[in-house]
């Protein structure tokens, strides 16, 4: 019965800032930061993902040719080996136990689409460990922090989604995202 910690996306280009930057993104990478300092011997794993998107092509459609719609298209962002991939200076990652890639040349949101550098994916690293129990922080709120909770509610975990950590693109989509995971069955809680 163990433990794991999601954290999603903490990445300079979404952080303020950055190519699609959301207002509270450092707040909640020093906020992680705190968590991790407090409370990582709770967890069995940390998990950390970020977008690795190939600096080369259109990402299977997720970078746009023209102007983008944010939903399946946007600028380019998190291109593999830059500034704006690499996590926010505020983020503490010395605790973190797996490093995960997501997004490399094809569109991706939820970590579960991520793989370790060895190839490993979330899954497996969930089964491995024997994790039940896992909680969400990260950004955004209505889009890889949804997609990655929504799939380990999926997957058979139990999720919280810590509500305090997480930030959003826009108020209205990070509430409604928020409310379909509460009604998919993840708790919404405050770390405090």
């Amino acid at each position: 019965m163990g433990t794991a910690l999601f954290i999603v996306d903490v990445q300079n280009d979404f952080t303020e800032g950055g190519a699609l930057g959301v207002d509270g993104g450092h707040a909640v990478a020093t906020g992680i930061s705190r968590l991790l300092a407090a409370d990582a011997a709770n967890y069995d794993i940390i998990v950390a993902s970020r977008d690795w998107h190939d600096a080369e092509g259109d990402n299977g459609g997720h970078f746009a040719a023209g102007e983008p719609d944010f939903v399946d298209t946007w600028p380019v962002h998190c291109v593999a080996g830059t500034e704006g991939a690499e996590y926010d200076p505020e983020l503490e990652t010395s605790a973190v136990t797996h490093h995960v890639k997501k997004g490399q040349g094809t569109p991706a949101y939820s970590l579960f689409e991520g793989v370790t550098d060895d190839g490993t994916t979330v899954e497996q690293l969930l089964d491995a460990h024997g994790i039940v129990d896992v909680d969400v922080v990260g950004i955004a709120t209505d889009h890889c922090v949804r997609a990655s909770a929504l799939d380990a509610i999926a997957h058979g975990r139990h999720v919280r989604i810590l509500t305090d950590l997480v930030a959003g693109v826009a108020a209205d989509s990070s509430e409604a995202a928020l409310a379909e995971l509460a009604h998919a069955g993840a708790e919404l809680i405050e770390h405090g």
